[in-house]
């Protein structure tokens, strides 16, 4: 049997900044925004790329905005999509590696791929990680 991860559901505070953010920041793609006139209601974006979807909205989570941590985006590319957040306005960290004693800053010559990371975070403090695995991209 599979078993798919579909939707994870973020909690925010303001759903149009958020939408802005996670659009034009990160290029999601925006799959419907149900809020029609009024504030409530679901709105969905998905990473290009992605089978997983994030919803945002008022009403949809009781958890607190910002308390979002540990989620995690694979990319083929770490050092290149640090550079697209980069560009787009998004605060990231430097590139990490993970290694036996924790993580260090990434050198040049480094094989990213399965220990290479980014952080960034969400506008209302929702923590992202993005890890390099080549063999997916």
């Amino acid at each position: 049997m599979n078993w798919t991860l579909e939707v994870v559901l973020v909690p925010v505070a303001d759903v149009d900044r958020t939408k802005d953010f996670f659009t034009e920041k990160l290029g999601f793609h925006l799959d419907f925004d149900s809020r029609g006139d009024g504030e409530f209601g679901p709105v969905q974006l998905t990473p290009p790329g992605s089978g997983c979807s994030i919803i945002i909205g008022k009403g949809i989570s009781e958890m607190e905005p910002g308390s979002l941590k540990g989620v995690q985006f694979v990319v083929a590319d770490v050092r290149k999509a640090r550079q697209q957040l980069v560009e787009r306005g998004v605060g990231v960290s430097e590139v990490r590696v993970a290694g036996p004693e924790g993580f260090r800053p990434a050198r040049d010559g480094d094989s990213l791929d399965n220990v290479g990371f980014i952080v960034f975070d969400d506008p209302d403090g929702n923590n992202w990680t993005v890890q390099q695995i080549s063999s997916r991209g």
